[in-house]
C-alpha cells in the first residue's frame, strides 16, 4: 500500500493510507471519495469508488476462496483471529488517532472503541473452535439423526460510520470463525479505519479472497449486484431501519440470510429510588458515548417527577463541564458530529422542542467556527409532541420528560416502534426485574449506561432489526444446519 498525500500538515499517523479496493488479496488503485476530518473540514485522504464491474470482481473472488476456506481447521481460523486481535492491540494509539480524526470522536472514546472492537477478534478466535452439532436416535429407534453446523456461504458485510472499527470487527471475527468468505462495505464517511483493520487481517495471515472490500459513494450499484448475484447466502447489515427494510426487499429475492441491527430510540428511566449519581453517570454514558451518535444512545430521560429537578442539576453540572473540541487534542472530551447534516439534524429537534415549551439547562446553541460541531445540551420540560420524542437524535442532547408512576414509565418508553435498548435506574430488586420484563427492547441496562459486550448477544426487536451479534449467538449467524439422517441396520 502506497502512503497518501496529507492535506493536513501537521498530520502524522502512520496509519493513513491512500486505499483502493481490495479484492482477492491485492490492493487496487482507485480514488474518487474524499474522506473529510469533521473537526476542520479538512480533507485527510481519498479512497476508491467503486462501481458494479468492482463489486462483481470482489464477489467473485469471494466465491472462488470458499471451499478451500470452509475446509480451514476452525483452529487455523482461530489463530489468524488471535494475531489479528493481537496487532490491533499493538496498534491502538495509531488506529484511535485514525478513528478521531475521521470520525470526530475524542481520543478517550476512540480508545474505548479499539479495546472493544479487538475483544471481538479474541472473543471469535475462541468461539471458532467450539462449533458443535448434535447426533441422536429418532424415537423409533430406526435411524441416527446427526444434525451439524456448516458455513452459511459467502456473506455481504455492510457497517455504518459510527464505530468504523468495532462495527467491522462484530461482522467480520464471526464470519471468519465459521469459517465464511465476505464481500464488505464500510461507510464512506468513515472508511480509511475499517480499511486499516483490513490490511492488519491480511498482515494476521487471511488468505487471499477471503475478503473483499469497497468503498462507493452509489451503495445500490454494489450491494444490489451483490445480492442478486447468486454467490452471497447471507447479509449483516448495521444502519437505518429504512435502508435495512430495503435490503430486506432485496434479499427476499434470492431468499438470503439477514441480520439486521437497525435504528433506536432508547428510553432511559430514573425511578424513585435510583442512586442519582449513579444514574446521573449512567445517563452520561448512554448519551454521551460517540457524541450521542450510537443507536443506544439514550434518546428519552424519563424521570420521576420527585427528582427530576436534582437529576437535572446533577446531569447539566456534568454536561457544562465536558470540553468540546477536535477529537485529536489532549482534554478534549467532545468532538463534533459527523457531518454538516447531522449537526442541522440535532438543531432542527433542538428548535423543535424549545417551541413546544422545553427550557434550555445548557448548551442550545451552536458556536461559530469550522467544524461540525454542536455543544452538549440538556432540555426540561420536553413536550411529548416534540419531534425529538419519536426521531433518534444522533447528537448530544439530553431531552428530560417527567413521570410520575411507574406504570406510566414503561408505557412512555414503549412509546416507539423501535425496540434496541432501555435502560432502569433503580436500587430495588423487584422493580429492577419486572420494568426489564416489560419494557420492549432486545436490551434491557439496569444502573448501568453502556450494555453492549462482545461476550453479550447485541440486538434488538420491533423495528430494530433481526438477529443478535456478540455471544455466544453471534457466531450462529454464519453457520447452517445439516441434517445428516442413517438407517440403524
Amino acid at each position: 500500500m502506497t502512503l497518501a498525500t496529507i492535506h493536513e500538515s501537521d498530520y502524522t499517523n502512520p496509519v493513513l493510507h491512500a486505499q483502493g479496493l481490495y479484492i482477492g488479496g491485492e490492493w487496487l488503485p482507485g480514488s474518487g471519495i474524499e474522506v473529510i476530518n469533521p473537526a476542520t473540514n479538512a480533507v485527510l485522504a481519498e479512497v476508491a469508488d467503486a462501481t458494479t464491474a468492482d463489486a462483481l470482481h470482489a464477489v467473485d473472488a469471494a466465491a472462488a476462496a470458499a471451499a478451500n476456506w470452509r475446509a480451514t481447521p476452525p483452529r487455523q481460523r482461530a489463530e489468524i483471529l488471535r494475531r489479528w486481535f493481537q496487532l490491533m492491540t499493538e496498534r491502538a494509539e495509531a488506529l484511535a488517532q485514525l478513528i478521531s480524526l475521521e470520525n470526530g470522536k475524542a481520543l478517550p472514546d476512540a480508545r474505548g472503541e479499539v479495546a472493544y472492537g479487538a475483544e471481538f477478534f479474541r472473543w471469535f478466535s475462541e468461539e471458532a473452535c467450539r462449533i458443535s452439532g448434535d447426533a441422536r436416535r429418532s424415537p423409533d429407534g430406526n435411524l441416527r439423526l446427526m444434525a451439524t453446523s456448516e458455513p452459511v456461504g459467502p456473506c455481504i458485510l455492510i457497517t455504518p460510520w459510527n464505530f468504523p472499527l468495532a462495527m467491522a470487527t462484530r461482522k467480520i471475527g464471526p464470519a471468519i470463525a465459521a469459517g465464511c468468505t465476505m464481500v464488505f462495505k464500510p461507510a464512506n464517511l468513515t472508511p480509511l479505519t475499517s480499511l486499516y483493520v483490513v490490511d492488519l487481517l491480511r498482515e494476521a495471515g487471511l488468505p487471499d479472497g477471503v475478503l473483499g472490500v469497497v468503498c462507493t459513494t452509489s451503495p445500490g450499484d454494489v450491494v444490489e449486484p451483490w445480492i442478486d448475484s447468486g454467490i452471497a447466502r447471507k447479509l449483516s447489515f448495521t444502519g437505518s431501519t429504512p435502508v435495512g427494510k430495503m435490503l430486506l426487499e432485496q434479499c427476499s429475492r434470492g431468499v438470503l440470510r439477514t441480520s439486521m441491527e437497525l435504528g433506536g430510540n432508547a428510553p432511559f428511566v430514573v425511578c424513585s429510588d435510583a442512586d442519582l449519581d449513579t444514574a446521573v453517570s449512567a445517563a452520561m454514558a448512554a448519551k454521551m458515548r460517540n457524541m450521542g451518535e450510537a443507536c443506544t444512545s439514550a434518546n428519552r430521560i424519563l424521570v420521576h417527577r420527585s427528582v427530576i429537578d436534582e437529576f437535572g442539576r446533577r446531569l447539566t453540572e456534568k454536561m457544562a463541564a465536558l470540553t468540546v473540541g477536535n477529537g485529536v487534542d489532549d482534554g478534549v472530551d467532545v468532538g463534533p458530529l459527523v457531518e454538516e447534516k447531522a449537526v442541522a439534524k440535532v438543531k432542527g429537534l433542538v428548535d423543535d422542542a424549545v417551541s413546544r415549551g422545553a427550557k434550555v439547562l445548557t448548551g442550545g446553541t451552536r458556536g461559530d467556527g469550522p467544524g461540525f460541531f454542536y455543544p452538549p445540551t440538556v432540555l426540561s420540560g420536553v413536550s411529548p409532541e416534540s419531534e425529538l420524542m419519536s426521531t433518534e437524535i444522533f447528537g448530544p442532547v439530553a431531552a428530560l420528560i417527567p413521570f410520575d408512576t411507574d406504570e406510566e414509565a414503561v408505557t412512555l418508553a414503549n412509546d416507539t416502534e423501535f425496540g434496541l435498548v432501555s435502560y432502569v435506574m433503580t436500587e430495588n430488586l423487584d422493580r429492577a426485574l419486572t420494568m426489564s420484563e416489560r419494557l420492549q427492547a432486545g436490551m434491557v441496562g439496569v444502573n448501568v449506561g453502556v450494555v453492549s459486550n462482545p461476550a453479550a448477544p447485541f440486538g434488538g426487536i420491533k423495528q430494530s432489526g433481526l438477529g443478535r451479534e456478540g455471544g455466544t449467538t453471534g457466531i450462529e449467524e454464519f453457520l447452517e444446519t445439516k441434517l445428516v439422517a442413517i438407517p440403524v441396520r
